[in-house]
């Protein structure tokens, strides 16, 4: 037996069968700007084109998504980048399209579930996964399962206070670990220091050839990552931390030893899981998505 993951963006749409712990026939489409059901139209399409490759019927549809998410009801509260997906009840409808049981899953919980199963934390009972890039999201896996808290908004990790009274965040509050450690966080920062525009490439291009003022901005962001995880740790108490995004994988070693260092730092005294890079980059999210089916129909 086979599920189909779907990852769904912002501006594509990937969807394949997964079968013995891989992806298989994968296919790529672009999001509808139009939005709504031509979206859940798209999905249901690709699902069967990719179905119809591997000359299968799968069981279950897993679908990983952005947005906050009523776990419960199936709908997605609101997604900024998509058309119409605000109270959009995503399950039903790509059910009706599909006429397969669809799961769906925050995309930043189906990356932790792929790098938990099949990644970075390959083995380990439980792992926190942390992924820094335009934002910070996360993911707590225990005993093969997303751990979500009462209400789905469990492991929220990008919005933990790190500095009150801190920058703005996009949340409407301050001094979240988000508001310090992205790129964007990064951009305001070099705006601020160097009078101009700066691109989080050209910044890290600074940073990685020793520029001092690059340097402050991109290890103090570091630091405030350390901090975060060792945070985190005492919460979760994970027995691996898995780190990705753009950031973390892109900044350089200078960067991970600065988040190591500070990590370790506010771990004084207690047991410090290790801290590693996840391995499987943008297929993360489609594997994670049908990771999410696959747990829930007994497949893995």
């Amino acid at each position: 037996m086979s599920v189909v993951g779907i990852d769904l963006g912002g501006t594509k749409i990937a969807a394949g069968v997964f079968a013995d712990g891989a992806i298989h026939s994968k296919i790529t489409v672009p999001t509808p700007e139009a939005g709504g059901q031509a979206v859940i139209e798209a999905m249901a399409s690709a699902a069967h084109s990719a179905m119809q490759a591997a000359g299968t019927v799968a069981k279950a549809i897993g679908l990983g998504t952005p947005g906050p998410l009523d776990f419960k009801q199936g709908v997605i509260k609101f997604a900024p980048n998509i058309a119409g997906f605000t109270n959009f009840p995503i399950r039903s409808l790509l059910e009706a399209a599909s006429g397969l049981p669809v799961y769906v899953e925050n995309d930043a919980n189906a990356a932790a579930l792929a790098e938990h199963f099949l990644g970075a934390a390959r083995g380990a009972e439980s792992s926190l996964f942390v992924t820094v890039s335009t934002g910070v999201g996360g993911g707590f896996v225990w005993g093969n399962r997303v751990l979500r808290g009462a209400h789905g908004q469990g492991a929220e990790v990008g919005h933990i206070t790190v500095l009150p009274g801190g920058p703005a965040c996009g949340c409407g509050l301050e001094g979240c670990l988000e508001a310090l450690t992205t790129g964007p966080a990064m951009e305001r920062m070099a705006h601020a220091v160097y009078k101009t525009e700066v691109s989080t490439r050209e910044l890290f291009a600074r940073f990685q050839s020793g520029e001092s003022k690059a340097q402050r901005i991109v290890l103090q962001a570091a630091h405030y990552v350390g901090i975060g995880l060792a945070s985190l740790v005492k919460v979760y108490d994970p027995e691996v931390i898995v780190l990705g995004g753009g950031i973390a994988l892109n900044a350089g070693q200078a960067y991970l030893d600065e988040v190591q260092s500070t990590y370790r730092h506010y771990l004084e005294g207690w047991i410090a899981p290790p801290l590693k890079l996840a391995q499987l980059g943008t297929e993360a999210g489609l594997l994670g998505a049908a990771l999410a089916a696959a747990v829930e129909v007994g497949e893995v």
